[in-house]
């Protein structure tokens, strides 16, 4: 059984490869069960958590065990670990073991970017990424390989987390700075990107002007909220997989309020690659994709770092 540490998986995952092996993962499909999600912890409401995602087609086994801590960030830690398992799906022999932390960072970013493809205006070029942790790094460079992206603006609640990716993301070539007032900031972005933990709303459908692309990434459970109900009132909302309607606090709150409804969703993403949708149809459409996280994108990475180059 090979292994692959976290540099190397990451290499084998460049996003001009990544965001068509997503593609073409979602046009082929593949068996996905739902995951396994189980409440290890709930100390003052946070809830330590654990994730497994198994899915296969034809050749190929995967399964990802995600560790979900969200007060981590307090201790100086990431909030998420994972590993991920690749078998041989004709004969059940092990054949790799894979950083997940990579996978999950980069599957995310991906098809973040990939759902934007089709969502966000051609002429987006202000990015606004919410959230400064280990995802949020990879959002930029993410959207970079689908859109213009020309000024790239950070917030989090810890500010000095905002400034240190901004920097991070300065050193790559992007025009990147710390944003100290968030609503201000969605204001003034084309595309507002969020990979928070957050059991409160941040994003506020108040807040949103005309032609805004709005992705919720961060938020996979009931009590999880990146945006406020009113995000999905007059909006054209978009998931990731029909598991969102059952797993996400941002479309079970509006929902539960009567501000929106299960069949307002237009399209999953994999409608959207098998172009069954044609995504956004008008400039000033503000587009909503919120996403859980799917087995079938960690699958499809897992395959790329395990072909290699």
């Amino acid at each position: 059984m090979q292994i692959f540490d976290s540099a190397t998986t990451a290499a084998r995952l460049p996003f001009d490869r990544l965001i068509p092996a997503l593609e073409k993962m979602f046009v082929q499909g593949c068996t996905v069960p739902r995951r396994h999600n189980h409440i290890l912890h709930d100390t003052d409401g946070a809830k330590d958590s654990l994730l497994i995602m198994p899915a296969w087609q034809d050749d190929y086994l995967g399964i990802k065990h995600v560790t979900i801590y969200p007060g981590n960030g307090s201790r100086g830690l990431p909030g998420l670990h994972s590993t991920y398992t690749l078998y041989n799906a004709v004969n059940g022999v092990p054949l790799a073991l894979i950083d997940g932390d990579q996978i999950t960072v980069r599957r995310t970013a991906a098809a973040s970017a990939l759902a934007a493809s089709f969502l966000a205006r051609q002429d987006a070029r202000k990015l606004l990424v919410v959230g400064a942790g280990n995802v949020a790094t990879a959002l930029a460079p993410a959207y970079a390989a689908v859109r213009d992206i020309r000024q790239v603006r950070v917030w989090d609640r810890y500010p000095e987390k905002a400034a240190t990716l901004a920097a991070a993301l300065a050193t790559q070539g992007f025009d990147a700075a710390a944003a100290p007032d968030l609503d201000a900031a969605v204001r003034e972005a084309d595309i507002v990107t969020c990979a928070t933990l957050s059991q409160e709303p941040l994003v506020r459908r108040a807040c949103l002007r005309p032609g805004t692309h709005v992705d919720l990434i961060g938020g996979f459970q009931p009590f999880m909220r990146e945006s406020d109900d009113a995000t999905f009132a007059d909006t054209s909302v978009f998931v990731d997989t029909e598991e969102a309607l059952d797993k996400a606090g941002d479309l079970l709150s509006p929902i539960a309020a009567g501000v929106f409804r299960r069949d307002g969703v237009l399209a999953t993403l994999e409608a959207l690659c098998r172009r069954a949708h044609p995504g956004r149809r008008a400039a000033d459409e503000i587009t909503v994709y919120k996403a859980v996280g799917a087995a079938s994108e960690d699958l499809a990475a897992a395959m790329l770092v395990y072909a290699g180059d």
